[in-house]
């Protein structure tokens, strides 16, 4: 049981990556709660992890909204009594050229995935500095690094943001014990990029450029589960890329 005693919150935890790191957490002992605009989603996979007999508790979080952001802290705190780690993982995905990218997007994007993090990181430091320390896992993506033909400005803009957020609060927090890293994942079918899946000739062509091809989603949530863990107490500021050697090659 390597997350035996803690209480984590993982957003965007109704399904998808968020659910595979959700449930993992829970099978190693640690006490979640997964915050979600997908009500019906959330509650599902609420219900799935009780019935193992682990603890679980779902709350409508929209990331955008400080206010749904204390809400579930307080909720967090409520049930389980403390918080020793956030993982920040809800997000959205969009496509395009620069030129084709209107202000709403960009805004939809940027307030999702970068101010969402932000918020999240903002009301858990004062609940782990309580608990004497834990661990902010924040959801990056290889697009932090690397430019895309597909993949919206956008969306690589508020990726590299996560990373640079990470980095401040491992800086700023760092005697308190509160430790910060980014998961650079690339190569997983998740939710948000499964309609270019669709498409099998560019899947393979995406797959082909992976060098060990296709990865799942449990190989970024065991990343996340070694930094939430006491195993990973030294490590803080960095990036762990989980994305089957394709930076390796740029």
């Amino acid at each position: 049981m390597r997350l035996k005693g803690k209480a984590a919150f993982v957003s965007g935890g109704a399904r998808g990556l968020g659910a595979a790191i959700a449930r993992l957490f829970a099978g190693e002992g640690a006490k979640v709660v997964i915050g979600d605009v997908l009500e019906e989603e959330g509650r599902r996979t609420e219900t799935e992890i009780n019935e193992t007999g682990a603890e679980c508790l779902f709350v409508r979080l929209d990331v955008t909204s400080e206010a749904e952001w204390q809400q579930a802290v307080t909720s967090t705190i409520a049930r389980f009594g403390k918080l020793d780690v956030l993982v920040n993982n809800a997000a959205i995905f969009r496509t395009g050229l620069v030129e084709e990218t209107t202000s709403e997007q960009w805004d939809q994007v940027l307030d999702t995935n970068a101010k969402g993090a932000f918020l999240g990181t903002k009301h858990a430091i004062p609940e782990m500095r309580k608990a004497g320390g834990g661990s902010m896992i924040n959801i990056a993506s290889v697009a932090a690094l690397l430019g895309s033909m597909e993949t919206s400005c956008t969306y690589t803009m508020s990726k590299a943001a996560i990373r640079l957020l990470t980095k401040s609060t491992a800086i700023q927090y760092a005697r308190e014990g509160i430790r910060a890293n980014s998961i650079l994942p690339h190569g997983i079918v998740t939710m948000m990029n499964a309609s270019l899946m669709e498409d099998e000739e560019y899947r393979q062509l995406w797959v082909n450029n992976i060098p060990l091809g296709e990865g799942q989603l449990e190989d970024v949530a065991y990343g996340a589960l070694y930094l939430a863990s006491d195993e990973s107490s030294f490590v803080t500021g960095s990036d762990l890329v989980i994305d089957g050697g394709l930076t390796a090659g740029r």
